[in-house]
């Protein structure tokens, strides 16, 4: 099964030919954590001969250190490189491996089985035609093992290969198989999950890997290498519309200039006219260059240099095209969006894109909903968390030159980067051009509080602190809004002090003035969270009744009314606006907790003792009071 020859030893030049020939085959595995993923690749490799002896003796001597096969070699560690693997028997990195048979070549990913290693897996299956799941037989099928088949499926992989394993462990059982299989076919019978292949294995024994089994007569299939031999993957491959992103101009001198890069889909000859965007300028093809030769054409796949007749404009990020078969143009496009950061994906946040070879800018618009993995159901939400998957409308600040995904992975697909710390933090499959509908907006174009959300991620409220003067209200009120600005959210404060320095400037300092200043003040914070704000409020609020008459006009579900309840002497003590000394010197009657008593509430979301927490671990309470309920 082996790739080794007779012609290695007498014709090197011909070995080497007709290795060139072979079909290269890209392939993943992956599925729940110990479902044996890490040992299959160590079995293909084993049983295809493709282990050195220096390589087998070293496995020996781990195996027995790690002690988790017995008197067999752990084929899992030919693949779990780094040290912790090792030690946790667990996949962390994707591991790439190399091999090949007679009849075709074989580059296969490993991919880790943790739901925190997700983007592992993402990454290891975006370059990949076919995929092999794994199954534990003892188990079934598990929530990694849908989110995975997911992932593949919206990754545009067209081949899965769903293999059954540690099938010696159930003694072979026919009948678990069978169920497994139909569980597997219930969860994708509304997926689009391309063609599926049933196989029950035991990777640790080789059984239906390499070899057919001596122990399941009743599986009448071919084995996993059979199929992977025999798969067909020519249909897979766009051939029809020609796109080649240029990834650097070669200028080695006055003579020459060329634009080189890989060509992502279709095949391109000389003489073809060709256009490049985004500039739009024409021109026909001159020569197609390789490192040793001048070529008629080339195809999808093929690292090439073009020359072309005349000189026209064409940087590295353009994308060349034929003249007449355009790819969609478009700065505003709706994809599946994988987000891979344990930071929350913010609609409204700027965002660097990288798009084939091109760099440009933008931000999620819209998020339209997440999709929950078990079940398929698309649920309404207003971020992305680690790992989590939605439908989202990006924007882009210039025109975009793609193609949907399912027709070309190179040109319909891009990277999330965050421009803080330039790390990937996702990818997204476009699915077209932005969807309509999603909102309604009346005829005006009013922009609805829904899309508001959307864009920024929150639901809007009011953060209502209240107590006496010095228990710390501004002081929380600022807080909040520098931790939600640091979050990327959208906050301001609305201060009762201020208030009286402008709107409420006429109104005395007595309980009836102070009433009617939060009644005014209540229309403002309204206002903000109709404008998609998140208020952080802070006022005496004395009266019970003046209240219940802001939250009536802020709206109960969109007020969170917290209570700062130190004692008054430490009030008293902190007196930031000199109110509890003044008084000493001369009673004003304008005192709240002194002059007319503080009517305590009973209906506050949260009550805080800031005498007794800082401000710090206060706006963490408060926060979390947010997220219950859903306004982050």
């Amino acid at each position: 099964m082996s790739h080794q020859s007779d012609l290695i030893s007498t014709d090197i030049n011909a070995y080497l030919a007709q290795h060139e020939r072979k079909d290269l085959l890209r392939l993943l595995t992956c599925g729940s954590v110990d479902d044996g993923k890490s040992t299959l690749i160590g079995r293909l490799l084993h049983d295809t001969h493709m282990i050195y002896e220096d390589q087998l003796e070293s496995i020996k001597t781990d195996s027995i250190k790690s002690g988790t096969t017995g008197d067999k070699y752990d084929l899992a560690l030919l693949t779990d490189g780094l040290q912790a693997e090792r030690e946790q028997g667990i996949t962390i990195d994707v591991a790439y491996r190399y091999f090949s048979t007679a009849k075709r070549k074989f580059i296969i990913a490993d991919t880790p089985g943790h739901e925190q290693y997700t983007r592992n897996m993402a990454t290891g299956a975006s370059n990949c035609e076919l995929a092999i799941i794994l199954i534990d037989a003892r188990y079934g099928v598990m929530t990694q093992t849908r989110r995975h088949t997911f992932i593949a499926s919206l990754l545009g992989i067209r081949h899965i290969i769903v293999a059954i394993n540690k099938m010696d462990l159930m003694n072979f059982d026919v009948n678990v198989f069978e169920n497994i299989r139909q569980s597997y076919l219930d969860f994708t019978q509304d997926l689009d999950a391309g063609e599926l292949t049933f196989i029950p294995i035991s990777a640790l024994n080789g059984d239906n890997v390499v070899h057919p089994s001596l122990h399941m007569h009743w599986y009448e299939g071919d084995t996993l290498m059979s199929i992977l031999e025999n798969v067909k993957i020519t249909a897979d491959k766009n051939i029809t519309d020609f796109r080649f992103p240029v990834q650097y101009v070669n200028r080695p001198n006055l003579y020459f200039r060329g634009y080189c890069g890989t060509i992502a889909s279709g095949i391109v000859r000389k003489g073809d006219l060709i256009t490049a965007l985004p500039s739009g300028k024409s021109s026909r093809v001159k020569s197609i260059v390789t490192y040793d030769e001048e070529l008629e054409q080339a195809h999808i796949q093929m690292a090439v240099t073009l020359t072309l007749e005349t000189e026209i404009d064409i940087s590295r990020g353009d994308l060349l095209v034929h003249g007449d078969n355009l790819p969609v143009s478009r700065d505003l496009v709706t994809a599946t969006i994988v987000w891979m950061s344990e930071s929350t994906m913010l609609p409204g946040k700027q965002y660097d894109f990288k798009h084939c070879s091109r760099a440009l800018t933008g931000q999620i618009s819209t998020l339209h909903h997440k999709i929950d993995i078990n079940t398929l159901e698309k649920m309404p939400a207003l971020v992305l968390e680690l790992n989590e998957i939605g439908l989202c409308d990006v924007a882009f600040n210039q025109t975009l030159h793609f193609d949907p995904y399912q027709s070309n992975s190179s040109t319909g697909a891009f990277i999330i980067i965050d421009r803080l710390t330039n790390v990937t933090v996702g990818a997204g499959m476009i699915g077209g051009d932005a969807k309509s509908g999603h909102h309604e907006i009346d005829k005006k174009g009013y922009v609805s509080q829904e899309e508001r959300a959307a864009r920024y991620g929150q639901k809007p409220v009011t953060v209502m602190f209240i107590g006496l003067s010095g228990s710390g209200k501004t002081t929380l009120a600022h807080a909040l809004e520098r931790r939600l600005f640091n979050q990327g959210r959208l906050g301001s404060v609305l201060d009762g002090k201020l208030m009286r320095m402008g709107i409420s400037k006429d109104l005395p300092h007595d309980a009836a003035g102070r009433a009617e200043n939060l009644r005014r003040s209540a229309y403002i914070a309204r206002y903000l969270n109709e404008s998609g704000m998140i208020c952080c409020a802070a006022f005496v609020a004395s009266s019970a009744d003046a209240r219940e008459h802001a939250i009536s006009v802020i709206g109960d579900a969109n007020c969170i009314l917290v209570y700062l309840n130190p004692p008054l002497n430490v009030c008293k003590i902190r007196d930031p606006s000199g109110l509890y000394a003044a008084d000493l010197l001369h009673a004003s009657g304008n005192v709240p907790g002194i002059s007319f008593p503080f009517e305590e509430p009973n209906n506050a979301n949260l009550i805080l003792p800031t005498h007794e927490l800082s401000v710090e671990e206060c706006i963490d309470r408060v926060l979390n009071v947010l997220k219950e309920k859903s306004v982050l």
